[in-house]
């Protein structure tokens, strides 16, 4: 207990700009708040303020520990409110983003159970493969797939693994044969996927290298996922596509996966908010039904 109390202490010395304040703020005298600040100080082996006659300021290693202290103090706050939440209806509305395809199919059946479940809850949904700026564009939470840059001002967890898979019709793999290596997939007809005027290549992992890096050719380019997996069960050619998405074509035969012996690559599903010091019960139901239901959906 004197151990939260001196963290107490400091982190409301931090935040109020010096020891009066924060002796203000915890009804505790000056002299309190400074020996609580210096016994915590001792026990660090750190000194957490640089100190005069009238301001104290946080030192750099004040600084690092402050922001520790925040984020244990987001769990304790964030725990509090599932208690809370436990004895009322979770409500209010949330803002999300997600990827056309990836949300229409994976993602709105949850939420559609997950608002049978709360009915109080109100969600707002944007689909839209564009990423979008979370804070300026007003959203509370984005799912985002591939690569996730960093970005000191959201918070992100790791959802799901999305696998990819080479796929073609059978009527196709007939008339022109089965690539066996991922080299052999540059003398096929390829369906691509184009992003802006760019269409993506193929990639294969290599254990101790780079991804072995394939665009086949086209005569077929698509902006949209679902079109691109129409066309190969269409016989126009390979697809390179996520394994959730064609998994209805190959149960029905429309669709043969290929190079099942090459190993696939793998993008992850992550979901991200803005970094806060609170998290709302809404928010992180959201976030952790997301975490539980959407990985096994991907496999």
């Amino acid at each position: 207990m004197e151990r939260l109390g001196g963290i107490s202490a400091f982190v409301e010395a931090a935040e109020a700009g010096g020891f009066s304040a924060a002796a203000e703020r915890l009804h505790l005298s000056r002299s309190a708040v400074g020996k609580a600040i210096a016994k915590l100080e001792q026990r660090l082996g750190v000194r957490l303020f640089h100190r005069t006659t009238r301001t104290q300021s946080l030192t750099a290693e004040g600084q690092l520990y402050y922001e520790s202290c925040l984020r244990a103090l987001d769990e304790i706050r964030t725990g509090e409110a599932l208690l809370e939440s436990g004895k009322q209806e979770i409500r209010g509305r949330l803002r999300l983003s997600m990827p056309v395809v990836f949300g229409r199919q994976c993602v709105m059946p949850l939420l559609s159970e997950l608002m049978r479940q709360h009915p109080q809850l109100e969600l707002d949904i944007n689909f839209s493969d564009r990423r979008v700026d979370l804070v300026e564009d007003g959203f509370d939470l984005a799912i985002r797939t591939g690569p996730l840059p960093d970005d000191p001002g959201l918070m992100a967890r790791k959802v799901a693994n999305q696998a990819m898979t080479v796929c073609a019709s059978p009527a196709y793999l007939a008339a022109y044969g089965t690539p066996r290596t991922p080299d052999d997939l540059l003398g096929h007809q390829a369906i691509l996927y184009r992003r802006s005027s760019d269409a993506l290549s193929w990639s294969f992992p290599i254990k101790g290298a780079a991804p072995r890096q394939v665009t086949p050719p086209a005569r077929l380019k698509l902006d949209d996922l679902t079109s691109i997996a129409d066309a190969a069960a269409d016989g126009f050619g390979l697809a390179w596509l996520p394994c959730w998405l064609v998994r209805g074509h190959v149960a029905s035969g429309r669709l043969v996966r290929i190079l099942t012996d090459v190993p696939a690559l793998s993008f992850g599903a992550h979901v991200v908010w803005p970094r806060t010091q609170y998290m709302p019960p809404k928010l992180r139901l959201m976030i952790d039904t997301l975490a539980e239901r959407l990985a096994p959906m991907m496999e």
